[in-house]
């Protein structure tokens, strides 16, 4: 190790013991050190940059704020210094925090989706039995009338599990294609 990069990391290591916090990593990631003295502030970061440690500066009051709230610049930044035991407690939540929003937008996603599958069997239920209460039911083509039937007896199926449950199967889109021409006549029916 050269004598700049021990006196870098020495420079940075007591700035962020003078100044310095960082949140827990289990709500935000938010590191920052403090500096009274712009040109104390512009000199850390060129440091810090030179090791390709991206940070900021912001003035606060009467103060200089060098801070990052990305949570790979906080985990370089603490190799950098040299808190290795802190890289690993960090690394631990920030994996751990990561998988638990990788799997909560996942579920989201797919809870989404299903809401929208739901509501839209919900409403082309409601249409079909309108068309079986004006008597227009009866009047569609036998394909309309079998996808009709079959969504009424079979509210939780998805679009290709009524296509599977056809006469003569066909897609989703195919199924989609008639349950949109039954969702038109009943809107025309009204």
């Amino acid at each position: 190790m050269q004598a700049n990069e021990s006196f870098a990391k020495a420079f940075i290591r007591g700035t962020f013991m003078g100044g310095g916090s960082m949140n827990s990593p289990q709500k935000t990631y938010h590191l920052e050190i403090l500096f009274s003295e712009n040109q104390y502030a512009q000199m850390a970061l060129e440091l810090l940059e030179k090791y390709q440690i991206k940070f900021k500066i912001l003035e606060k009051k009467k103060e200089y704020a060098l801070y990052t709230k990305d949570g790979e610049e906080i985990s370089m930044f603490l190799a950098f210094i040299g808190a290795n035991n802190a890289v690993l407690k960090y690394e631990d939540i920030r994996v751990y925090r990561d998988m638990r929003n990788q799997v909560n937008r996942k579920v989201n996603c797919e809870t989404a989706n299903l809401n929208r599958t739901v509501n839209a069997a919900v409403k082309q239920i409601e249409e079909i039995h309108y068309l079986q209460k004006i008597g227009q039911l009866e009047k569609l083509s036998k394909p309309l009338q079998e996808i009709a039937k079959l969504r009424l007896e079979n509210p939780e199926a998805s679009l290709v599990e009524l296509g599977k449950m056809l006469s003569v199967p066909i897609g989703k889109s195919g199924v989609n294609h008639r349950l949109k021409v039954i969702m038109n006549i009943a809107k025309q029916c009204h």
